[in-house]
């Protein structure tokens, strides 16, 4: 009787560790991700389709993971001279991560989902720093116009044997956490947070115009003198688009993805970098 009650009891400490383990790695139930997250993530999305690429699904465990790296970035500052901006501190429920090109230990990096969340396989980040004010334009610029970021995005170069499966994005006042995965995330998608539900949604899903941009400002003024000097240059369909807190001017209007992106590939090269925005 005294050897069947030590097994029963084994039984059960093994059972409550392992629910401990589970919890502690489960996404918490009141996570939801902000505004400029979920338009950053549709924003990649239509980078992709642009290019060519399918789209990809936003996983609650990466934008988890993007969240606590922004957040572990901002505070805490594991990113020094010589571990760059994919480095974890030693200040949370993961390992600490030095990363580094020229240490060759990528799993640091590349195992923070499976230490964090139940996402079961290798992530791949993409982290930026800005060192003043930016939003969703500035970090879309940053994508299209360099070349390793643009090819992890995309798989291209180094990234070509890859196929991105699902991703999430993480922001916060100076870092950019965007993450890339090649498995389904069956733990799903996250919310968006209810106090940041886009003021735009219904129209959204209603009616659907493809604007081909070519700048963004921080006040209505210098985009309204940009305006004027797009319509001195014959661009007669030019106007402003103002969504949320973002300024954008826009050379012309499409109905259809495909007039837009013709129209994108005759531009002069000064509109290099104009990119399609869908609402």
């Amino acid at each position: 009787m005294k050897r069947f009650s030590i097994i029963i009891s084994l039984f059960f400490l093994t059972l409550f560790i392992a629910e401990s383990f589970g919890q502690s790695k489960s996404v918490p139930e009141d996570f939801c991700i902000k505004n400029n997250e979920f338009e950053l993530f549709k924003r990649i999305n239509e980078f992709r389709i642009e290019n060519g690429k399918s789209t990809i699904e936003n996983s609650i465990s990466l934008s988890y993971v993007a969240r606590l790296h922004v957040n572990d970035l901002l505070n805490n500052h594991p990113d020094t001279s010589i571990c760059n901006l994919s480095s974890w501190s030693d200040k949370g429920i993961w390992n600490a991560c030095c990363y580094n090109t020229y240490v060759n230990d990528p799993d640091c990096m590349w195992e923070k989902p499976k230490e964090i969340t139940n996402f079961t396989y290798r992530g791949y980040e993409l982290a930026l720093f800005f060192e003043e004010n930016f939003n969703v334009d500035s970090i879309i610029q940053i994508i299209q116009s360099t070349k390793q970021a643009r090819d992890m995005v995309l798989t291209n170069g180094n990234y070509q044997k890859k196929k991105w499966i699902c991703g999430g994005v993480g922001i916060n006042d100076h870092y950019v956490s965007i993450w890339f995965a090649q498995r389904k995330d069956k733990a799903g998608s996250p919310e968006l947070c209810l106090e940041e539900k886009p003021l735009n949604e219904e129209k959204l899903t209603t009616e659907t115009s493809f604007y081909l941009i070519v700048a963004s400002f921080e006040s209505i003024k210098d985009a309204r003198e940009a305006l004027m000097r797009l319509k001195k240059n014959g661009y007669k369909e030019a106007g402003i688009l103002r969504s949320d807190s973002n300024v954008r001017l826009y050379i012309n209007k499409f109905d259809g993805l495909k007039e837009a992106m013709f129209f994108k590939q005759n531009l002069p090269y000064t509109y290099n970098d104009a990119w399609i925005f869908k609402q």
